[in-house]
């Protein structure tokens, strides 16, 4: 196992500090290039009005949703909604906007977001752009069978299988890559059609990253339908995507280390992932990024 350490810009976090104290009180300490609703990589104590805007995923159950009904679900958003609690913001102070996978950096280096949390794995490439507290989650990529399937019982099992995946997504290609070159690559326009193909046993099999799945799986409407196979064939470290040299990593950091003693981290996994059975890692230790296995899938 490798273990890297997560490291701040501190003297742009210094310079940031500086900026926020000429800040009026009414903003959260926002930032010069700060065009969001309340974006601010100062915000901290909540002020009276303030708003904090945080970036999540909107289509994605278990993780981020926007359900029909206006309303936000999923792990991230109790991640953030807790985050944003320590920060002196009330649900009610929180905007919710869109983070969708190719526009988190850009949300977050053009101050349109105070933070990210969007199944967000960490990986250097990113840290070269954005910062990251935590990280909070370490999932894996997996594979989602039929309940009744018995003849996937491990990634070699995915050779001569119909293997999907979203078009554009790293995880079948690292599959097809790396362990069953023969498997028969569908690439559809979402997670949902993947599903519906798997339930109609038009494929074998969806593969992303275990918590995806599971958070699918945990829907009411797929109880008891669909299984994970359980092969963490990647390590994929969800971090919370703030500015570069942003106060606010530490501030997260600490409210994410809160989180996890007082025992709603792992209410929160219960509660989004739990109907499907998914077998989480412990919660994993800020700053500390786990390295098992050859290639992430970034997800």
């Amino acid at each position: 196992m490798k273990l890297r350490k997560v490291t701040a810009a501190a003297a742009a976090a210094l310079a940031l500090t500086l900026a926020a104290a000429g800040c009026s009180s009414d903003g959260g300490g926002g930032t010069s290039s700060g065009t969001g609703s309340g974006a601010a990589t100062g915000a901290s104590a909540g002020p009276s009005g303030g708003k904090i805007t945080v970036g999540i995923k909107f289509d994605q159950p278990g993780i981020g949703l926007k359900t029909p009904d206006g309303t936000y679900t999923g792990f991230d958003v109790d991640v953030a909604t807790y985050i944003a609690k320590q920060l002196g913001y009330q649900p009610d102070d929180i905007v919710w906007k869109e983070a969708k996978s190719a526009d988190r950096e850009t949300l977050l280096q053009r101050g349109d977001v105070d933070f990210i949390a969007a199944s967000y794995s960490i990986t250097p490439a990113r840290e070269e752009k954005v910062d990251f507290a935590g990280p909070y989650l370490l999932a894996h990529q997996d594979v989602l069978i039929r309940a009744d399937d018995t003849s996937i019982q491990k990634p070699e099992d995915l050779n001569n299988k119909k293997l999907c995946s979203v078009t554009g997504s790293t995880s079948a290609q690292n599959v097809k890559t790396r362990i069953a070159p023969n498997a028969q690559l569908q690439e559809y326009g979402g997670y949902s059609e993947c599903l519906t193909g798997l339930e109609n046993k038009v494929i074998d099999a969806l593969t992303t990253d275990d918590s995806i799945l599971a958070g699918y799986a945990a829907q009411p409407e797929f109880k008891g339908k669909f299984k994970l196979g359980g092969f963490k064939m990647s390590d994929e470290n969800y971090g919370i995507g703030v500015q570069e040299g942003s106060e606010l990593k530490a501030k997260i950091n600490t409210a994410l280390e809160q989180m996890v003693q007082d025992g709603s981290w792992d209410a929160a996994v219960k509660k989004n992932f739990g109907p499907a059975n998914y077998h989480n890692e412990p919660a994993p230790k800020i700053g500390v990024i786990v390295t098992q296995t050859a290639t992430p899938s970034a997800t």
